[in-house]
């Protein structure tokens, strides 16, 4: 009852010190131990100048690494309090300064407080010692001025509460020296003050105060029994008063720490020594190191750790083996090094784990915390993430951290990140952490659809079915969800060649169908102009074209329009000895609505009344004698031509020739016979071909000619005269086939054709036709060189009679 009033005595005065302090960022409170629940350590809220409302609303939270929730805050008032009895001796054993460190977590934005509360002592505890009773044995000779160490007492209460001094109880031999250990810790030891006379006094009882700093102060005594011994006068001797050494923390078990060494003047065995550690050895001490009693060597066996204790202190006697044994006493100071044996601890709180992709670069997505309890340069932290991401850290205060975006952000291409957070100090080796934040891109509509290209070439084939699928345009989005849904239309007014829209498109997939049956012959192509646009608010879009091209399908037979059929009113004539084997009797000329490839034809006979007489060129369509007429041949000769076209599959026509043979007609009125009776007989088509053929022919000729003249003039002016820069018209033999078709005077045609081609009568030409000229279009013409002489003209003449003789 007299401790707890005295608590209260000290709290009443302590609780005055609980000040708020900003250092470096860090908020400060200080309270005594053993407060009650629910005690008042400060106003965190107004020390924050954060109001009430925003404790819940952005989620106000202590973050600890303590097991036991000392504090507790009250989200309602703000007021910081103490959330289970606090026991300095328990939470922090003898150590000069205790406090409770936490950090503050707030959201929205993110934000990191430090927070220490400081843990006063109070004098709550007495002093004590171990053991009630010690004895002592002292030689009666011992000079005065020798120095006996006492046990000391123990209290746990630090600072001014701990033990401030000894005491020993009234005597006329006897003193008390009490030092300082380098921990602030005081020890006594008991002075010979006057000569010991055993026959005088053979013991004394002494009574040993140990007295604490407290206010009031608190003690505990233990009695000490001194014998006073004959015998053995000289005491060991250490080398060295005080022996001090280093030894790295994290040295193994065995390691040897140093040797201590005393020497005893007596002989035998007065002078075997035997080294321990003294009662003034902590417990802690006598855990970690072990002394070995004959050699004196010290030596590691227990786990060190410089960061609980980077000092201690060793109390060792060397104790001879005489019946009145004597000790010699030094100490041994062993200092830890520190080493690099605490990885950084990273602790990532705040996370934002979603963010959007218009996010502005300095966007807090996370907060982090790292502590390594290391010291000096083990203890300094540098933390880094990868350089190849839009983000960043920044350092906030002490090791606090900060992860923001700083550049820009792609939802399509990057839609989450995977962030390594890498902490390490700069011991060496240094120790690294890792930690992984994963960071989520939420999507934004800054894609418009891309069309696969920006035309489309769409063949369909004539005569297709209406609804028939024609092709497809596909457009990509690279944006998700309703941001990267396509939808597909024809943009409308925008379809060249055509009044109404003859396709239509499929709004989700694209896909193009025809709204009617295409005729190659009235449409051969349109265009128009598809659109894609995704259902993002605001909608994005992008157009393409559509080049829709008809093929032509073989469809449309041959039309033949010369020679007319038999029953026509008229025939072909011909005279029965006018026709040599290998003369063009007449010509077919069809055509083919169609195009490409399906207007080539071709030429067959399929009936004819004496087959062995005509043949029909494949490709010409020219009808050709293949022998002479004779006596016994039918003067009326049937012939049945069918034309094909190269379609697939074929279409065909036919028509029947009639030829009429006379006999006994001059060969000029044979040939005149197989013109056209009339020019009724004309057709558009013909009119156009005889135009078309006469003008090419016209210029091809002009230009021969104009090549020539400059060719001979040029070679005139080099030789004044070149007898072969000249041309002549050649007669043709009789096997020439060109000679024996139907001339005018100035006219040429086909048997059958429905008007004669005109020839011009300021050029005349010689044809020589190779003997399978019926296979071949192509006339090959020698222009005459006006400018040749005459006698040279005359020679090349009879060289050209001879040819054909």
């Amino acid at each position: 009852m007299k401790m707890a009033n005295t608590v209260k005595s000290r709290v009443s005065f302590i609780f005055l010190l609980g000040a708020l302090n900003l250092i470096s960022g860090q908020i400060r409170y200080s309270i005594p131990e053993e407060l009650e629940y629910g005690a008042f350590v400060g106003n965190i809220a107004e020390d924050l100048k954060l109001n009430i409302w925003e404790l819940s609303a952005r989620n106000f939270r202590l973050v600890s690494d303590d097991r036991n929730q000392y504090m507790e805050v009250n989200v309602e008032n703000g007021i910081l309090h103490v959330g289970e009895r606090i026991d300095r001796e328990h939470l922090c054993g003898q150590r000069s300064t205790c406090s409770i460190s936490f950090q503050i977590a707030l959201d929205n934005p993110p934000e990191m407080h430090r927070v220490a509360v400081e843990i006063l002592d109070v004098n709550d505890n007495s002093p004590s010692f171990s053991k009630d009773v010690y004895s002592l044995r002292i030689i009666e000779f011992t000079a005065p001025g020798a120095r006996y160490p006492l046990e000391s007492a123990f209290d746990p209460d630090a600072g001014s509460n701990t033990i401030s001094g000894y005491q020993i109880s009234p005597n006329s031999h006897f003193g008390l020296k009490v030092q300082t250990r380098s921990d602030g810790g005081k020890m006594a030891g008991l002075l010979l003050e006057k000569p010991l006379d055993r026959e005088e006094q053979s013991a004394f009882h002494l009574v040993l105060t140990a007295i604490d700093g407290g206010i009031p102060h608190r003690s505990g005594t233990a009695q000490i029994i001194i014998s006073i011994m004959d015998a053995n006068d000289n005491a060991p001797v250490f080398d060295h008063g005080i022996y001090r050494t280093n030894v790295l923390e994290n040295a193994p078990e065995g390691t040897l720490v140093i040797k201590v060494n005393a020497v005893d003047l007596d002989e035998g065995t007065n002078a075997e020594l035997t080294y321990s550690f003294t009662s003034h050895t902590l417990q802690m001490a006598r855990e970690l190191f072990r002394l070995d009693p004959g050699t004196g060597e010290i030596r590691v066996q227990g786990v060190l750790d410089f960061e609980q204790n980077n000092l201690h202190e060793l109390h060792v006697e060397a104790v001879d083996k005489s019946y009145f044994a004597m000790t010699g006493h030094t100490k041994v100071l062993v200092g830890l090094i520190d080493v690099n044996d605490n990885i950084p601890e990273v602790e990532v709180t705040s996370v934002s784990s979603t963010i959007p992709e218009d996010a502005h670069a300095g966007t807090i997505i996370a907060a982090i915390s790292v502590r390594d309890p290391d010291v000096g340069e083990n203890g300094q932290i540098q933390c880094a993430i990868d350089v190849n991401i839009p983000f960043k850290l920044q350092k906030a205060q002490n090791d606090n951290f900060k992860l923001v975006s700083n550049d820009v952000l792609d939802c399509e291409m990057y839609p989450e990140y995977n962030i390594s957070i890498s902490c390490w100090d700069s011991g060496l080796p240094p120790l690294a952490a890792i930690k992984s934040i994963l960071v989520s891109i939420s999507d934004v509509n800054d894609n418009a659809p891309k069309f696969t290209q920006p035309s489309y070439n769409v063949l369909v084939m004539e005569n297709n079915q209406p609804g028939a699928f024609l092709s497809a345009v596909i457009a990509l989005d690279p944006d998700l969800g309703q941001n990267g849904a396509v939808t597909y239309s024809f943009l409308e007014n925008k379809m060249q060649n055509v009044s109404t829209p003859p396709i239509s498109i499929n709004l989700e997939s694209g896909s193009i169908y025809a709204l009617l049956s295409f005729d190659y012959e009235q449409l051969k192509n349109f265009q128009t102009i598809v659109q894609a646009q995704d259902a993002g608010l605001p909608p994005l879009s992008s157009t393409a074209i559509v080049n829709v091209i008809i093929l032509d399908q073989n469809d449309n037979a041959p039309v033949i329009i010369s020679p007319l059929p038999c029953n026509s009113p008229a025939s072909v004539q011909i005279g029965r000895q006018a026709i040599y084997p290998g003369d063009v009797v007449t010509k077919v000329i069809a055509i083919d609505a169609d195009s490409g490839i399906n207007t080539r034809l071709s030429f067959q006979i399929l009936e004819a009344s004496d087959s062995s007489l005509f043949s029909v060129g494949l490709l010409s369509g020219e009808i050709s004698a293949v022998r002479r007429f004779n006596n016994q041949d039918a003067t009326t000769q049937k012939v049945v031509i069918m034309v094909k076209d190269n379609g697939q599959p074929s279409l065909s026509s036919t028509t029947t020739i009639c030829y009429s043979v006379l006999s006994n007609v001059p060969e000029k009125l044979a040939v005149q016979s197989r013109e056209p009776s009339g020019p009724e007989n004309f057709t558009e088509l013909s009119i156009y071909l005889i135009i078309i053929f006469g003008s090419t022919s016209f210029i091809f000729l002009a230009i021969i000619i104009i090549l020539a003249v400059l060719k001979c003039k040029q070679d005139r002016n080099i030789n004044h005269y070149n007898p072969t820069c000249c041309c002549c018209r050649r007669r043709s033999n009789s096997n020439d086939a060109f000679h024996r078709r139907n001339f005018s005077k100035d006219m040429i045609s086909y048997s059958g054709a429905q008007q004669p081609l005109p020839i011009s009568a300021t050029y005349q030409y010689s044809v020589r036709l190779p003997p399978d000229s019926s296979k071949s279009d192509f006339l090959f013409l020698k222009p005459c060189d006006a400018t040749l002489p005459l006698n040279d003209l005359n020679a090349h003449t009879s060289s050209a009679r001879k040819e054909e003789i």
